[in-house]
């Protein structure tokens, strides 16, 4: 994985837009689904922190032929108390901005944490077109993000189901510094 920074804002606002074009074809064939088999789910980290699940997005079947794991934070700007509920209950038009996305496989969106934090974790196609997504979509959440608080990990070779069942698969493909973060670590327990 690559230095933790957006791509340069003309490549990223591209990728975007070819995203959000690619995502209404999507649409009309009926290929992405809310599904609900984690809907409530609260996954605990090793920060000590845990989020539940509202939401659970699926392209197709939701799996990856080169899986690997991605997941992103960000802690929203003027966000607070019942405007959590609002952001959850938008969200959903969100959806855009990622299914389009060249490799995007599924995509369960957990609530704010105690820190405010939010995080999406994924299961992606590729690891370079996990990178790419997270890049390109860090120009979109630098809009409404406090500075500093967007970071992403791609976890190489891992669904993401098997992560959440397996915390300890995580030791086998995670590197750098990355490796010793805790805002991103399963634990068990979930």
């Amino acid at each position: 994985m690559g230095e933790q920074r957006p791509l340069p804002p003309g490549e990223a606002w591209r990728a975007v837009a070819a995203c959000f074009a690619s995502t209404f074809p999507l649409l009309a064939r009926h290929h992405i689904h809310l599904t609900q088999d984690r809907l409530g789910t609260r996954l605990r980290f090793t920060d000590g922190t845990s989020a539940r699940v509202y939401r659970e997005t699926r392209l197709g079947s939701g799996l990856a032929k080169d899986p690997c794991t991605l997941v992103i934070t960000f802690r929203l700007r003027l966000v607070h108390g019942r405007t959590h509920t609002l952001f959850r209950l938008e969200s959903l038009l969100n959806t855009p901005l990622f299914v389009g996305f060249p490799g995007f496989a599924s995509k369960l969106w957990l609530a704010h944490d105690e820190q405010g934090r939010y995080r999406g974790v994924y299961e992606w196609d590729g690891v370079e077109r996990a990178e790419h997504y997270a890049r390109s979509l860090w120009r979109v959440l630098a809009l409404v993000s406090v500075p500093g608080s967007i970071r992403y990990t791609v976890l190489p070779g891992v669904r993401r189901d098997d992560v959440i069942a397996d915390p300890g698969l995580v030791g086998e493909v995670a590197s750098g510094a990355m490796a010793k973060a805790a805002w991103w670590r399963i634990r068990t327990g979930t």
